[in-house]
């Protein structure tokens, strides 16, 4: 079980990151476009720059969605390594088998 601080500040990493996305997105592309003027781009940059850290989508880290364990997330269920293996041995995954052979 993760503490609760790190698990309620990715939360709320989560939501700056989606307060901000579409501006990020916006300004991405004008620093990307070659048909954008150096001004622009400078600009562009620079109110890049000026946006808080947390509101890259690289900040958010891919926790359980269980008990917030941080290390070795299954992004196709959202759980962890260890918590995958509990739910699929208990039959709470539906396809999911052991594999033998």
């Amino acid at each position: 079980m993760a503490k609760k601080s790190k698990i309620a500040r990715n939360e709320h990493r989560k939501r700056i990151v989606e307060r901000y996305a579409a501006r990020r997105a916006e300004l991405k592309e004008i620093i990307r476009r070659p048909s954008s003027t150096e001004a622009e781009r400078v600009a562009a940059v620079t109110e890049l720059r000026r946006q808080p850290r947390d509101a890259s989508a690289t900040r958010v880290r891919n926790r359980d969605s269980v008990d917030g364990r941080p290390r070795g997330h299954v992004r196709k269920f959202g759980l962890s390594r260890v918590r995958t293996r509990q739910q699929a041995h208990a039959g709470f995954l539906p396809g999911v088998t052991k594999a033998s052979w």
